[in-house]
């Protein structure tokens, strides 16, 4: 039977990445982009330095991403490991053990231990792993998936301000750049919101004030150290 339900549970993992990544490549680049103008520099030297932090940010994101999610994976192979031989040491142990997570969760005692035993004669490891530890197919850590999705979400984010800088003319850069990334981080924080079921309102204010914020310092501090041609 096909279920109506649409869970988003299965999205959070990459969700995470993809929007963390978007965000980051939109306020980093046009942070710096905002404040290398700010400083007095031409076009040129504005499109450098945001293709280097495009880069830079890219590759940034891909490694933390890749680390971080790699520990967070051995760390289950570790948990299921000790498991699997918790099992074979001590499987009574192990069928009670599920036995009482089942009654905490509203069985009565002995329909735990049918369904305890039943999941145990299936797939033992996969039943500790999965209600004993939180440790599913859906949910487990794809150190690879997350660090692509945070590259090229982070390198997609980056170039929107990038874009920006080759359309507008030198006059309304400063200004222009500004009202762009701020509607597109709205819209970034709307399409999360969207798709992981989160307030709209929220998520969207957000987003857009701490890139206001990131914004307005970097170019303050461009203006304030920078040396016009």
């Amino acid at each position: 039977m096909r279920h109506s339900e649409r869970h988003r549970t299965q999205r959070t993992g990459w969700l995470r990445a993809a929007v963390l990544g978007a965000n980051d490549g939109i306020v980093s680049t046009a942070s710096l982009v905002l404040g290398v103008a700010a400083a007095g520099a031409d076009t040129r030297a504005i499109l450098v330095a945001g293709v280097a932090g495009l880069v830079a940010g890219a590759m940034s994101m891909a490694a933390g991403e890749y680390v971080s999610v790699s520990s967070q994976a051995d760390t289950e192979r570790a948990d299921l490991a000790r498991e699997r031989k918790e099992l074979d040491d001590n499987p009574e142990q192990e069928l009670e053990e599920l036995v009482s997570i089942y009654v905490k969760r509203g069985l009565d005692r002995s329909l735990a231990s049918r369904v305890a035993t039943q999941l145990m004669a299936h797939d033992a490891l996969g039943a500790h792993g999965r209600d004993e530890l939180g440790i599913s197919d859906t949910l487990a850590a794809k150190p690879v998936q997350a660090a692509f999705a945070s590259a090229g979400t982070f390198a997609a984010g980056a170039a929107l301000p990038l874009l920006t800088v080759l359309i507008l003319p030198t006059a309304w850069l400063m200004w222009g750049l500004a009202g762009s990334s701020l509607f597109f981080l709205a819209l970034l924080g709307l399409l999360a919101a969207r798709t992981g079921g989160a307030p709209v309102l929220a998520s969207v204010l957000r987003v857009s004030f701490w890139g206001m914020l990131a914004m307005g310092l970097t170019a303050g501090v461009g203006a304030l150290f920078g040396v016009s041609a």
